[in-house]
């Protein structure tokens, strides 16, 4: 199993009707993602990255090809397993945060694991070590409006880091932060990557894409280049 790659993609396609006219989003991606990978899916607004991720994260379900997640043929899943794999398996980490807002960031990092019925104190304590990831140990009863825009990332970090999930897919994670707290941010990435985890970043900014270790972009809902990244010096 574990020599498995956690993303493995063949011949898939994804079709959508808009009236009547078919609109070809995915026109036939072959991808394979390894373990412990650090990967950009770039490309426009438009090429189909975004198509791609929701394919990936389970999300969404393709018109024609292959897809395995973690050596699981995520086509022959039945919708609870969907569900399970979406909570536990992958670790979403989204644009506008999706934080509870009336709830403390250590409640927020919580979410996942009462879906998955972990008992009270086990997910505490997993919820605060999750926090103390992200360096947000002293934030734990802040709720999200207490917090700046960056510890807000943080915060939804942790959550996606917490279930131990074998792959963390962060959706445009700088999208609404300034450029000095983009570059913690993907600081922050690039420890989880050095720390064994498989990120996959959707992103639009070359600049975010070059934080990496490879970038596969995306045009007219085909692979237009995949190539390794040569590894940045610390900032």
């Amino acid at each position: 199993m574990t020599s498995e790659p956690v993303i493995r993609t063949e011949g898939l396609t994804r079709s959508f009707q808009m009236g009547s006219t078919t609109v070809h989003a995915l026109r036939g991606v072959d991808l394979v993602i390894e373990r412990g990978e650090y990967v950009a899916i770039m490309g426009p607004s438009g090429s189909g990255k975004s198509t791609l991720m929701n394919l990936i994260g389970c999300l969404d379900t393709p018109t024609s090809g292959e897809f395995w997640l973690d050596g699981q043929p995520v086509a022959k899943l039945e919708e609870h397993e969907l569900a399970r794999i979406r909570n536990q398996e992958i670790g979403f980490v989204f644009q506008s945060f999706n934080l509870l807002a009336r709830a403390s960031a250590l409640r927020n990092v919580e979410l996942p694991l009462i879906y998955g019925g972990v008992p009270p104190k086990e997910r505490r304590e997993r919820a605060a070590e999750a926090l103390r990831q992200v360096d947000l140990e002293d934030r734990m009863d802040h709720r999200p409006n207490e917090l700046s825009g960056g510890q807000r990332q943080r915060v939804s970090i942790a959550r996606a880091l917490v279930t131990r999930p074998a792959l963390l897919l962060a959706d445009e994670p700088t999208g609404n932060l300034d450029s000095k707290t983009s570059q913690e941010i993907m600081a922050l990435f690039q420890r989880l990557h050095q720390q064994g985890n498989t990120i996959v970043i959707v992103t639009h900014e070359r600049e975010i894409a070059e934080h990496t270790r490879r970038v596969v972009t995306i045009k007219d809902g085909r692979i237009a280049a995949d190539e390794p990244q040569p590894q940045r010096a610390p900032a």
